[in-house]
């Protein structure tokens, strides 16, 4: 019994120890000083400026994390997933927001280590065209070559729109993104296929012939990316989807009778360390989603991409967050 009591204070003692390290993040994020974010690579959500420095719509969000929990929008640091040893960073929980969609959490079985936010961006598959194209609509391409990357989501979803169709279209898939991209920019094939933010990025390189594309305006099929954290701190989830929230209701207008913008939905939570001040000190660092959507694939950035489904359901829309109804 004497052994046993000997063995067991140690144990006791790390595990108490473990549990504290792993129950607050809150507590954790204050002593690194550093919000840690990370997502796949897209443009306009997140791109590599050179120098380990990021851009992009996903990573102000994790700036006005920042601003919540440490005052300041710089103290983030940014990395995204792209290969298997980056995305074991995102199963080990090494960050504190992972901006993902539902193929990566299935693919990477991260069901059970992840609580899911709100989603800070709809995404769609999408169809892209030359300007010159007769088609004005994805179903006006029946029968014509269309790119893909073979294995992709985006080949189901072709496949899954003209089998709904009941229409036929000529398949060429591709392993390599560069080898496609000029395939289409020499028009040996009548149109590429991919996510619409890639698509948008494809745009802008024309190539050889400088070809001037546009993207047809149905979605093959659309879904978001979500603000996600560990399951260990509900604290932190809380703060994190507060915080998306608040840059969402931060673009709605004040009137005579209804609060807007960092009164739109009120959170004084002192229980996670947020003040009465602390949306407004995040809009006023950031700026509101729609001004942030501009900036970075908005009619404000090379994207030129129209709000569509990332605007609020009275602009036809589906990003919504709770507010003072």
């Amino acid at each position: 019994m004497r052994f046993l009591s000997v063995l067991l204070v140690p144990l006791l003692l790390w595990g108490a120890t473990s549990a504290a390290q792993a129950g607050s993040v809150i507590d954790r994020v204050k002593a690194r000083g550093l919000v840690r974010c990370g997502s796949a690579a897209r443009p306009g959500l997140a791109t590599d400026t050179g120098e380990g420095q990021w851009a992009g719509l996903a990573v102000q969000a994790c700036r006005a994390i920042a601003v919540a929990v440490l005052g300041s929008p710089g103290r983030i640091a940014y990395h995204s997933y792209e290969t298997p040893k980056e995305l074991a960073v995102v199963r080990n929980q090494e960050d504190d927001v992972f901006f993902l969609t539902g193929s990566e959490i299935a693919d990477q079985k991260l069901g059970g280590l992840v609580v899911l936010g709100p989603p800070i961006f709809v995404e769609s598959h999408a169809v892209m065209v030359a300007s010159g194209s007769r088609a004005r609509h994805v179903a006006d391409l029946a029968g014509d070559s269309i790119c893909f990357m073979i294995g992709s989501t985006v080949e189901r979803s072709l496949e899954a729109y003209f089998d709904g169709l009941h229409r036929a279209w000529f398949r060429r898939a591709f392993s390599e993104e560069g080898e496609m991209n000029d395939t289409y920019a020499v028009q040996q094939c009548h149109a590429i296929a991919g996510e619409i933010t890639t698509l948008a990025a494809t745009r802008l390189e024309p190539g050889i012939n400088q070809l001037s594309s546009r993207i047809l305006p149905e979605p093959l099929t659309v879904f978001p990316v979500l603000a996600a954290t560990g399951t260990a701190d509900g604290a932190w989830s809380a703060v994190v989807a507060w915080t998306v929230h608040t840059l969402v209701n931060g673009e709605r207008s004040e009137t005579r009778w209804y609060a807007g913008g960092a009164g739109a939905m009120p959170v004084a939570a002192a229980e996670l360390g947020l003040d009465t001040q602390w949306q407004r000190r995040v809009l006023e660092a950031v700026g509101d989603y729609g001004a942030i959507f501009e900036r970075n694939l908005g009619q404000g950035s090379s994207l030129m991409l129209d709000r569509g489904l990332n605007a609020s359901p009275l602009r036809g829309g589906l990003l919504l967050s709770p507010f003072l109804e």
